[in-house]
């Protein structure tokens, strides 16, 4: 296994600021206190492929309903590596919970981004069975794999990231 990345928790301020741009009815202290309930992904076993990213607060999702997660997290990597987020395949498979995006793709320089390379995941309960979604903190609701990917001989890219969400394009 090669060793290529670490995850980190983003700093208390960026996480404050995710935090209540979605609740903003919450408070600091409110924000401040889910903050020290963040986990750092892990591995649950050692032929585990998938990081375990476990959410910092509860939530409920009826059917239809979405929710941004602001997870406190960041992926320091090195480069020619990706961090592809996928939702963790149980809740998937009972509930059709679902990332938005399908796939996030966590690129090796959005580390450096201005928002600290805050990893959001914005999640979709799909369920066509009435099925509701709960989850408390600490349960795991997506898994990150890293992986190792290639550019065509003739790229000639320099531009340089500054956010998520579209920021390399216009």
């Amino acid at each position: 296994m090669k060793r290529i990345a670490k995850f980190h928790k983003v700093s208390k301020e960026q996480f404050r600021e995710g935090y209540l741009d979605l609740f903003s009815e919450a408070s600091q202290e409110e924000a401040d206190a889910v903050y020290e309930l963040i986990k750092l992904p892990s591995r649950a076993t050692s032929g585990s492929a998938g990081y375990d990213f476990c959410t910092p607060f509860d939530f409920q999702l009826m059917p239809g309903e979405s929710i941004k997660v602001p997870t406190g997290i960041r992926a320091e990597m090195e480069e020619g590596w990706v961090l592809k987020c996928y939702p963790r395949s149980g809740l998937g498979f009972k509930f059709r919970l679902q990332l938005n995006n399908t796939v996030g793709i966590i690129d090796s320089d959005y580390f450096y981004s201005d928002n600290e390379g805050h990893i959001f995941a914005k999640l979709t309960n799909d369920s066509k069975e009435g099925k509701t979604v709960s989850l408390k903190a600490g349960d795991g609701f997506m898994q990150g794999i890293f992986v190792e990917y290639g550019i065509t001989v003739d790229d000639d890219a320099t531009g340089v990231r500054n956010g998520g969400f579209g920021s390399t394009s216009s």
